[in-house]
């Protein structure tokens, strides 16, 4: 019997860790977004970079908020991705700035938000190994996104999920960008790619 190609193979996948962590409660997964920004913090290659990409979270993602928040406060600006389909733009952001309803339901910096190029981007996840492979919600945003940025500077990479998230092994296709760094509530993970 043939085995499955990596796009069917990521589909499978993609369900069977999207209800793992779907099923994590929300006290847990508030707890565990402090842990993981708290660690993320203490990071060393992450303490003097600027500006750093985020993301805003959706579903049962990590929130990556109060890491966000955190580094604005000790002088580090950051910046939302913006979808603009097939591609991501990096806006400037600020606690409280008004944000829009963007692609696929995100929120997001309107247009009028200053354009950045992240030399750090805070990644999100469905599944992730410890190679830096990583699933994503399978448009490929954040894989453009970190390979454009890679054309014109080095890119530190760091996804962000709770434990349960981790597989044995991501099927990784050539269009996939590896990451540097996975942070959970458990550890930080350096990836072996």
């Amino acid at each position: 019997m043939q085995s499955p190609s990596p796009p069917a193979l990521k589909e499978r996948l993609r369900s069977e860790v999207l209800a793992r962590r779907d099923a994590l409660d929300r006290e847990f997964r508030d707890e565990a977004a402090q842990r993981i920004a708290a660690s993320a913090l203490g990071f060393p290659d992450l303490k003097d970079v600027t500006p750093v990409g985020g993301y805003w979270p959706i579903r049962s993602e990590v929130d990556p908020r109060p890491l966000m928040e955190t580094l604005i406060e000790r002088g580090q600006d950051v910046a939302l991705s913006q979808i603009l389909h097939p591609h991501l733009s990096w806006r400037l952001w600020q606690p409280g700035d008004v944000l829009v309803k963007g692609g696929f339901g995100v929120r997001e910096p309107g247009p009028d938000a200053p354009e950045v190029f992240p030399k750090a981007l805070i990644v999100p996840l469905v599944a992730f190994d410890r190679r830096g492979g990583r699933i994503g919600y399978g448009k490929g945003h954040f894989d453009r996104a970190i390979a454009a940025l890679e054309a014109q500077h080095p890119v530190l990479t760091i996804g962000l999920a709770y434990a349960v998230q981790e597989i044995d092994e991501v099927p990784v296709e050539p269009h996939d960008r590896l990451l540097d760094v996975i942070i959970t509530e458990a550890e930080l993970i350096r990836t072996v790619s």
